[in-house]
Parts: C-alpha cells; sequence; structure tokens
C-alpha cells in the first residue's frame, strides 16, 4: 500500500521533524494538528492543518479537532470494496494512508507530586486513541505508527518499496496500537479507581518483553512482559531466566534499603548473608561469612561499582546472576572468565514507579501497594526499662532493613553492619528462631550482643527468650500481640532492649 496522505498528530515530539522531512521528500502530503503542525511549518515542511482537510474549525480548547468522517472515513474505509469506494467518493472522503500519532502524556501527568484530578482529566487523549484505532482496524491498508521507535522501520521500508508499506509491517504496528492503547486506558482506569477510592476493577496490560525457555520449572512455559530492561542491562553471559529475573527483583529492592556500601547475597528470593562496609570486599566477607553454603548458584547484589578485589572474591564461588551499578574494567574482565555467569548493571539507583504487588489467585489477582513502609523516630519507641546502646540501635535498623525481605516467618540475627543468623519461611516463629541460631553456629559466629528482628510480634515469650539464651542483648519488632506485656516482662527479666515498631512486615 503506497503512502500518499499521511496525518500527524503527536505528543512526544522526539525525531519527528525529521521523519516528516524524509516523508515530504517522497512526495507524501502531510496533515497535522496543533502544536505539531506549527513545529513542522516552523521548520519549513509543508503541511495541511486538520482544519483546512475537514472543513471544520478546532474547537473547545482542541478537545475536537480529529474527530470528523473526513479523518475517520479516510482511515476506515475499504479500498478494495466497490461501495466503500463510492460513499467515499460521494462524500469528498478521500483516503488517509498513515496515521502517526502518540497520546497525551497521562501517566507522567498524575506521577507527579500534587496533580489535581482536573489536570489528569485534562491529559486523557480522545482523538488521538480513536484515530489510532480506526487505523488499526484497517491496517490490510493504513499504517499506523504510536511509538517513535518505529519511524525508521516506516521509512526504510517505504525506500525499498518504492513508498509502499508491508502488509507484515502494518500488522506489527498495528498489533502494538492495541498494547498501547490498551495500558493507556488501563493507566485512566486505575488512576481514576485509586482517586475515586471505588473498586470498579483493575486492568494492566504490558508489552512481551522476551520468550523465556521456560518457567519455574521446565515443563513450564513462561514469558517476560513490560520493561524490564528499562532497569538493568545485560552485559554477559546466558540468557535470563524466570528464575533469574525473580530473584534479581528481589535483590534489587533489597539493595535498594541500603545508602550505604552494601553486598547482598540471595538465594530463591531470600537474604542468605548482608554486609556493609566502605571496602565493598570487607563487605562481601560480612555477607558471606553469615553461610558459605547457601550463597552457591545464588545472587550478588551490590549498591556500587563492583570492583576487582570484590570480583576475585567472588570468582571462588559458583553464581548464576552478579548485579551492580557498574564493573570496573578489571572486575568485568576477570568475570566474563565465566562464559555462563551473567553479569546485570543496574541501571536506577532504586526501582521506584513499579508501586504495585501484583499476585495471581484462583479466579483472579491480588493487588497492593509495595510494602515501602521505612522506620521512623525509632528511638522513640523503645518499650523496655534498659534502652539500646548506640551499636544496638545501629543494628536494630539494619535488621529491621532486611527482615522485610525475608520470607515470613521471619527471623534475622544481626551485628551494626551485618548479618548472623537468618531464619526464612518457617511455620512458625520459634523455629524460625531455632534456624537462624543454628546458621550462625554452623557458620561459626557468635549471637553474644547481637541484636535480633522479627517481621512480625512474637506471639508468646519463648521466641524471645530463645533469643536471649542464643546471645541477643536486643530486639525488634512490630509488637501488638495480646501477650506483649509477656514479652516485655521477659525482655525487662534479662535486660534486653526492645522496640515496637508499629509495622509488621509479612511476606508470603
Amino acid at each position: 500500500m503506497k503512502i500518499k496522505r499521511a496525518l500527524i498528530s503527536v505528543s512526544d515530539k522526539t525525531g519527528l521533524v525529521e521523519f516528516a522531512r524524509e516523508l515530504a521528500k517522497m512526495g507524501v502530503e502531510i496533515i497535522s494538528t496543533g502544536g505539531t503542525a506549527k513545529l513542522l511549518q516552523r521548520e519549513g515542511i509543508g503541511c495541511i492543518e486538520i482544519s483546512e482537510f475537514t472543513g471544520f474549525p478546532e474547537m473547545l480548547d482542541g478537545r475536537v479537532k480529529t474527530l470528523h468522517p473526513k479523518v475517520h472515513g479516510g482511515l476506515l474505509y475499504l479500498r478494495d470494496d466497490d461501495s466503500h469506494i463510492a460513499q467515499a467518493k460521494a462524500h469528498g472522503i478521500e483516503p488517509i494512508d498513515l496515521v502517526v500519532v502518540n497520546l497525551y502524556p497521562f501517566e507522567a501527568t498524575v506521577a507527579k507530586e500534587g496533580v489535581t484530578l482536573e489536570e489528569a482529566i485534562e491529559q486523557i487523549d480522545i482523538g488521538g486513541p480513536s484515530m489510532l484505532r480506526s487505523a488499526s482496524k484497517n491496517y490490510r491498508s493504513v499504517t499506523v505508527v504510536v511509538d517513535p521507535a518505529d519511524y525508521e522501520d516506516v521509512l526504510t521500508t517505504m525506500r525499498d518499496n518504492d513508498g509502499e508499506t508491508t502488509l507484515k509491517l502494518r500488522e506489527r504496528l498495528a498489533i502494538k496500537v492495541f498494547v498501547t492503547t490498551s495500558k493507556y486506558d488501563g493507566a485512566i482506569a486505575n488512576y481514576l479507581n485509586k482517586e475515586q477510592e471505588t473498586t470498579c476493577s483493575f486492568s494492566i496490560s504490558l508489552p512481551c518483553a522476551a520468550r523465556l525457555r521456560y518457567g519455574e520449572n521446565p515443563h513450564q512455559q513462561a514469558a517476560l512482559y513490560g520493561n524490564f530492561d528499562d532497569y538493568f542491562q545485560k552485559l554477559h553471559g546466558k540468557e535470563l531466566s524466570y528464575n533469574n529475573i525473580l530473584d534479581i527483583t528481589a535483590a534489587s529492592h533489597l539493595i535498594d534499603e541500603f545508602a550505604e556500601p552494601t553486598v547482598a547475597i540471595l538465594k530463591h528470593t531470600n537474604p542468605c548473608g548482608v554486609g556493609s562496609d566502605p571496602d565493598l570486599r570487607a563487605a562481601w566477607d560480612k555477607a558471606f561469612a553469615t553461610d558459605k553454603q547457601a550463597p552457591f548458584g545464588g545472587i550478588i547484589i551490590c549498591n556500587r561499582p563492583l570492583t576487582e578485589p570484590l570480583a576475585r572474591a567472588i570468582s571462588e564461588i559458583f553464581s548464576e546472576v552478579i548485579i551492580a551499578p557498574d564493573f570496573e574494567p578489571d572486575a568485568r574482565a576477570l568475570l566474563q572468565k565465566k562464559k555462563n555467569l551473567r553479569l546485570m548493571k543496574k541501571l536506577v539507583y532504586k526501582t521506584e514507579g513499579d508501586d504495585l504487588d501484583i499476585r495471581s489467585v484462583i479466579g483472579g489477582l491480588l493487588v497492593q501497594e509495595k510494602d515501602r513502609e521505612e522506620l521512623k523516630e525509632i528511638e522513640s519507641k523503645v518499650v523496655t526499662q534498659r534502652p539500646p546502646t548506640a551499636d544496638e540501635m545501629r543494628a536494630m535498623k539494619f535488621g529491621w532493613k532486611i527482615v522485610k525481605h525475608i520470607k515470613s516467618n521471619a527471623i534475622v540475627y544481626v551485628a551494626k553492619d551485618r548479618t548472623l543468623g537468618i531464619g526464612a519461611g518457617q511455620m512458625s516463629r520459634v523455629d524460625a528462631s531455632r534456624i537462624a541460631i543454628w546458621k550462625a553456629k554452623d557458620a561459626g559466629l557468635s549471637l553474644a550482643g547481637s541484636v535480633v528482628a522479627s517481621d512480625a510480634f512474637f506471639p508468646f515469650p519463648d521466641g524471645l527468650i530463645a533469643a536471649a539464651e542464643a546471645g541477643a542483648t536486643a530486639a525488634i519488632q512490630p509488637g501488638g500481640s495480646m501477650r506483649d506485656a509477656e514479652v516485655l516482662a521477659a525482655a525487662d527479666e534479662r535486660k534486653l532492649a526492645m522496640v515496637f515498631t508499629g509495622v509488621r512486615h509479612f511476606r508470603h
């Protein structure tokens, strides 16, 4: 289908001038609207304004400009249907062969702090999605572009085919439109649903980013959807697996808790060692000492450029993935000697923006906000007769950042800059504590003077007593048990310092 006439109306003007100039060189007549038309005219690119094309003025502050039979008729009529051709001719409808439209920046608008409902509503695009859908429905005859990244593909195809585009290209671009408009409508619905505090619906639409070899197990099919590549860049190694992606996500959320130089080791999304130190190699030693068996085949992440001394230490064990904001040249060269080891560059300092936690359940989805609650005013939350020392307070803050990322029931024993013992995913809190104590003992680490952190309250004194007997001198937990008084009495009897955060961190 040769492109003779194009309608261009875009919010994101990236690459537009160059694209339109090339279309004009190929003899394509350009129709345009509002700010897009002004830009093209200013750049010396001839175009017909939409009001001239339709014979009807733009009105209502631009709300009505492309909602016209000459626009949608020109997009929708079937080029091989004699009846359609006759009707189009009778009503003076001329074919539009190319539509270039991207939508008002609704998501960017509502992401701004303090945006009002009225401001958000003004960014709900009407004409844009309508034109995109009309063009996509008639993709056998009409080329539609919603993403500036596709400009070059369209131009290359036209150059190679005497101004025509291929059906394969038009099909791909049309599908992209429906994915885009579905996501756009979902963003609007979700915002209004939240803003108006209704329980109407929840929708999500994401592009397929990759087909995976298999899922959690080899007999399960799987795919990755969304924009994972905006957050991470693979520098080396095998393709990522389903489990790798889950672990990378868990590791990234954990490391985001720390401003100080920190190294964390994870296995099956659970931390098995975390250490902080200005020297990353020393931070690694602290993390690795917590558990020298679990890291085999695990995920390693740090929040500073990975150094050669750290790379040399890591290279002594088998790891699946290593993540860092960057890799020093010598470190990268050393690690790349392992051809299957995946090296991932974390492109975003904090993975903000993914504010929803979505889980599949029978018959639907569970949707909640991410657990981003930070510990505030901890000094005012001391509930025991003895307040914590400065080192105990530092350890409490350190442990609380970690325990929220461990599967419940979760117990972690920590010093002020390192983990000592971790108990994860147990049916009882006492068992989680016993496992953490056993892991520390197995690693040859003393719990004398340690702090114990619990993701939820101690329902009975026994868990706290076990921690004290293991050597813990302070505890941080949410509080809120019917037996808080008994737990508190057990702490005071053993001269433990304790903080009730008032916030729990269940993780299922």
